[in-house]
This record gives structure tokens, sequence and C-alpha cells, in this order.
């Protein structure tokens, strides 16, 4: 069945400028015409030592690349040759996150919602897979900063969001972002983990979840 959507409130949208009281009207979504590429990112959820769930994000290294200074998923572009979106989330995972699928017990579930990312010209499909226990990570000293382990009850329907106004890449932006180890998570991100909370909290979705892992 399709699948439930995330809370509204996580999507950006751009503001006008200020009016004479300071405040910014809505504008509408950000969209920017650029040619889309295919992206693939892994959302990897898994029991810690007293078995809560968890989920594997990535801090950015702080510069001018792409999505400084963000927390994302383990993730990136499409490479030739890569079995899209799957082998591209695993791959990625291995190259940012040192992640090593078979020692971890890696299962792939399926998939979210792809996400438009227009800012950045992605169409980004995140991969939904399980791990039998605590993977063991290594950050690349390249891209990532360090690795945030995140509670799942940190993104269930709910769960604390902030409503932001800033300016981001040249854009007035109002969106709302999950407060999740002293970070905001905001953007394709947080828009992925509000449609997995909302999954794992529908009774229709979470028991075809429950069949996948034997549960």
């Amino acid at each position: 069945p399709p699948l439930p959507p995330g809370p509204a409130i996580l999507d950006p949208v751009a503001l006008a400028e200020p009016d004479g009281e300071g405040r910014r009207a809505v504008t509408g979504r950000v969209t920017i015409e650029r040619p889309v590429r295919d992206a693939a990112a892994l959302v990897l959820l898994y029991p810690d030592a007293d078995g809560e769930a968890h989920l594997v994000l990535t801090l950015r290294h702080d510069g001018t690349h792409r999505h400084a200074g963000q927390v994302s998923f383990p993730g990136g572009r499409r490479d030739p040759g890569d079995d899209f979106p799957v082998g591209t989330a695993l791959r990625e995972a291995t190259e940012e996150v040192g992640l090593d699928a078979a020692r971890a017990g890696v299962r792939v579930l399926g998939r979210l919602d792809p996400i438009d990312v227009r800012v950045s010209g992605f169409r980004l499909v995140p991969v939904v897979a399980v791990a039998a226990a605590d993977p063991v990570l290594t950050p690349d000293p390249h891209e990532v900063d360090r690795i945030v382990r995140a509670p799942v009850a940190a993104f269930l329907p709910g769960a604390p969001i902030e409503v932001v106004e800033e300016e981001r890449d040249g854009w007035w932006l109002r969106y709302g972002a999950f407060p999740i180890a002293g970070l905001r998570v905001w953007g394709a991100t947080a828009r992925a983990l509000g449609q997995l909370g909302a999954i794992l909290r529908s009774e229709e979705h979470t028991s075809e979840l429950q069949s996948r892992l034997h549960l």
C-alpha cells in the first residue's frame, strides 16, 4: 500500500523579504530547475546494547562541499555499474562509515518514497535496512566529522520538531527540524525520518514490517 507521509512541517519553504514587523511570508516550496541525478541513502536500523532501536546518521565536515556541517544518512550519487538504489546505498555506507554489511548482518527491507532535492539537483531514494547488532563503524576523515547514533524515539509521531527560519544557500527558509544529539536534522534527512516514523506507528505497515523482520 502507499506509504504514509511524514509531518508536512518538515518540508522547507522559501520566505519572502521581511515586512515592516519583521515577519516573513511563505512563498512556496524551494524549487530550482536543474538536471536531476539519482542518489541513494542507507537508513540503517539496529539494536543497541539495551535492545533499543537506533539508526545511523552522519555529521558532515564544515567546509565548502555540498551539505557541509549538516546531518545526513550515509549516501551519495549513483555510480556507473551500481545496482541502484540498494547497491549505491550500501557502497556509500561502506565508503563513508566503514560499514561491513556481511559482518553486521544487514538485511534490506525496502525503500521510502523518493525525495526530490532540487536545491542540489538529486532525486534521493532512501533504502531501509536492519543490522543484526550494533555495527562497528569508522567515519571517513575526508567526508564525515562524526557518526550520530540516533534513537528511533527521536522521530516517531509526537517527537519534538523545531521550526527554524534562517538563510541557507542564499534562500531564506522556514523548515521543521528534529533535535537529535544537540543537532538539528532537517531537509531530505528529516523528511525521510518523518516518513519512517509514520510507518513505524502505522498498524497496517507495522504488521508488514514485523513479518519482514520475522517478529
